[in-house]
């Protein structure tokens, strides 16, 4: 089964973009691998604010991906290189994990994040921890997300200070009844 990694950049308070949905506060560090790190994909979740960020940034396709867009006011006809879902998104990971490819990259935002992770469809959180302090902006995850135990599975110390933690989470376990 395909596996749902959360792969994300967040400040070192626990942000993902600033309060506008600002990312130029993110470093491109030379020494990761770009290329290596898309090639472990072939699809890619994004909330509608993601979705929009990445349109004002001009880099909302991106080729050999499928794009899955979760949105209620998006309209399938305005975007017609991705798909854009209003409603199940718990099914649809569900059944995209399922089919034959690559890891899913969920790539943003918070609610989106925290909705799938509620519903047990996210298996690792993948953070770059950026050296910098925004003080407000979109958390990395939704304070209504479920309490969650991870296993820590990978890290890295890059030169320009940035910090690439690698958690798989462990699955929840179901409260038996008495009776």
């Amino acid at each position: 089964m395909r596996r749902v990694r959360y792969r994300v950049a967040a400040s070192l308070d626990g942000y993902i973009a600033g309060p506008k949905g600002e990312a130029d506060w993110i470093i491109m560090d030379p020494e990761i691998d770009f290329a290596s790190i898309f090639n472990q994909f072939d699809t890619f979740l994004v909330g509608r604010g993601t979705f929009e960020a990445m349109l004002r940034a001009r880099n909302a396709a991106i080729p050999g991906m499928k794009m899955f867009v979760f949105s209620r006011t998006l309209q399938q006809s305005d975007y017609p290189d991705v798909t854009i879902l209003s409603e199940n998104a718990a099914k649809t990971v569900s059944s995209l994990r399922k089919k034959p490819g690559k890891d899913i990259w969920l790539f943003g935002g918070s609610s989106l994040f925290s909705s799938l992770l509620n519903e047990g469809l996210v298996d690792t959180i993948e953070v770059a921890v950026i050296p910098v302090l925004l003080g407000e902006g979109i958390p990395l995850m939704l304070s209504s997300a479920p309490q969650t135990k991870l296993k820590l599975t990978g890290h890295k110390i890059y030169g320009t200070g940035i910090v690439s933690l690698e958690y798989a989470i462990q699955k929840r376990r179901t409260k038996r009844r008495a009776g």
